[in-house]
């Protein structure tokens, strides 16, 4: 399997976990955190295009990752590296999703806890980089691998 082929099974796996995760948030005792519906909202009220787009962004974000942070971060454990990228990942989608409720991108305004809810994002976040991380290797320089 290639490089973009393994990133785009890694963004999808890990669009899922997270998506997994964000559903079971109500026996957690935390909101209900439903993408596809907030995302639908914004595309007629079609749900199931609401969850598409969820999974294309995942598999944008992983696509990013993949070339502008992967080799960049300086973290040499791939799980943390995906969850610091996670965390980034979450604070552009507090700041895009802020953005879209005061031009008022979104019909759908989310319901319960906003304290909750963002805790519940976090985590979502944190696992979709750290599933991420698991699929995309940082890449060994030529000389350590000779030496390896």
């Amino acid at each position: 399997m290639n490089t973009i082929t393994k990133t785009m099974a890694g963004g999808i796996v890990a669009t899922a976990t997270m998506t997994i995760l964000m559903m079971a948030a109500p026996v957690m005792g935390m909101p209900e955190m439903n993408v596809g519906e907030m995302l639908g909202g914004m595309l007629g009220g079609i749900i199931i295009l609401g969850w598409m787009m969820h999974f294309v962004i995942g598999i944008f974000f992983a696509i990013a990752y993949m070339y502008l942070v992967n080799n960049r971060l300086k973290i040499s454990n791939n799980l943390l590296r995906g969850a610091v990228y996670g965390l980034i990942v979450f604070v552009f989608a507090q700041i895009m999703m802020a953005g879209m409720g005061m031009v008022g991108l979104m019909p759908v305004p989310p319901a319960g806890s906003m304290p909750m809810m963002m805790v519940g994002s976090l985590a979502g976040h944190l696992v979709y980089g750290t599933v991420l991380g698991s699929f995309v290797k940082k890449a060994v320089s030529e000389s350590k691998a000779r030496f390896a």
